[in-house]
């Protein structure tokens, strides 16, 4: 058998459907699986130990491109795929494994495709709320309860990746690493404020940690702050290194505290004491895939609220999370981790 996976195109939910590709292989003996997935989770699904190979594809989130999705389909009807599954919910998703002829396409019934998939899920939100439950709910026939509980997720690390790495940048293991993942897509009300971020690097410093500040191009600049804020004691590298190498330098850390962000998902693949900071999001939908993650949230009225920007201007929900509350979370996740151990 060789099947296809529509990927989604964000981080987190990429690494959500890991589960779903370690079920089908443990049903299917020999299944071949290949991705198509747009670069920026590209990286994430060439470490999943399920996927074979990872075919970027050659257009932007949202953009329909007709004509390279036509093209990608012929390359993909070559293939001779049996069956395809398709995670994004939109109409676009559901092109290329229409047009390349795959037999059998699955998915939710999502945005006007009945026709483009030929094996429909009905979404029900009571009865799967988590994401990686509705996952999951694609490898069985359409109707048939999910096998649950829902395995943790896991992804693989490049050790000779993880070397070149720590050398190009220079950096120091000798002492335990505390990383700091500060970013978040969706939004600042997401974000952990960065004076908070500098006071737990400077807590974590006094106790002979290194910290880390790991994250995309895009944090680049909140990383400057907190560095700058914790008087030197927080590395910025936000910037410095590409997913794969921020995956490899998760690996070796003695704890993660990220907010809700794919960086998030990634400490859980990788097994990390990890402490996940919530605010404006609610982990109901989307908790990372860790049994003994540490989730800390403020029980506040307002919250989880889902905006981008707080709509009440206060900002409770993260300004009020103390760094001393998330330093004592850290020493329960590790505590935590050297027990199991």
């Amino acid at each position: 058998m060789r099947l296809l996976l529509v990927a989604p195109n964000w981080i987190g939910d990429t690494l959500l459907a890991q589960p779903l590709l370690a079920r089908l292989r443990a049903r299917h003996p020999g299944l071949r699986i290949d991705a198509i997935a747009p670069e920026w989770t590209a990286p994430v699904l060439r470490r999943m130990p399920e996927i074979d190979e990872v075919i970027e594809v050659p257009f932007r989130h949202g953009e329909l491109a007709l004509g390279p999705r036509i093209r990608l389909a012929r390359r993909m009807q070559r293939r001779r795929y049996s069956e395809a599954i398709v995670l994004p919910n939109s109409f676009k998703s559901a092109l290329v494994p229409f047009l390349a002829r795959i037999p059998r396409r699955v998915g939710f019934r999502g945005e006007a495709r009945y026709g483009l998939l030929n094996v429909r899920h009905r979404f029900d939100e009571s009865a799967l709320p988590l994401m990686a439950e509705r996952y999951l709910q694609l490898a069985e026939a359409p109707g048939r309860p999910v096998e649950r509980p829902v395995p943790a997720a896991r992804i693989e690390v490049d050790e000779a990746n993880l070397l070149i790495t720590v050398s190009r940048l220079g950096l120091d293991r000798s002492q335990p690493i505390v990383a700091l993942c500060p970013g978040a897509e969706y939004g600042p009300a997401k974000r952990w404020p960065a004076r908070h971020f500098a006071a737990l690097a400077r807590a974590l410093g006094a106790r002979n940690r290194s910290v880390w500040l790991i994250g995309a191009p895009g944090d680049r600049a909140i990383g400057e702050e907190i560095a700058h804020l914790s008087a030197g004691e927080a590395l910025n590298l936000c910037g410095r290194t590409d997913l794969g190498a921020a995956i490899d330098l998760l690996s070796v850390a003695e704890a993660v505290v990220t907010n809700d962000s794919g960086l998030m998902h990634v400490a859980a693949a990788l097994g990390r004491p990890l402490v996940a900071l919530y605010g404006s999001s609610s982990p109901a939908h989307t908790p990372p895939l860790a049994p003994r993650a540490r989730i800390v949230k403020l029980e506040i009225e307002c919250s989880p609220c889902f905006a981008r920007e707080c709509p009440l201007g206060h900002f409770r929900c993260m300004n009020e999370l103390s760094p001393e509350r998330v330093l004592s979370e850290i020493d329960a996740a590790v505590a935590g981790a050297r027990e199991r151990a």
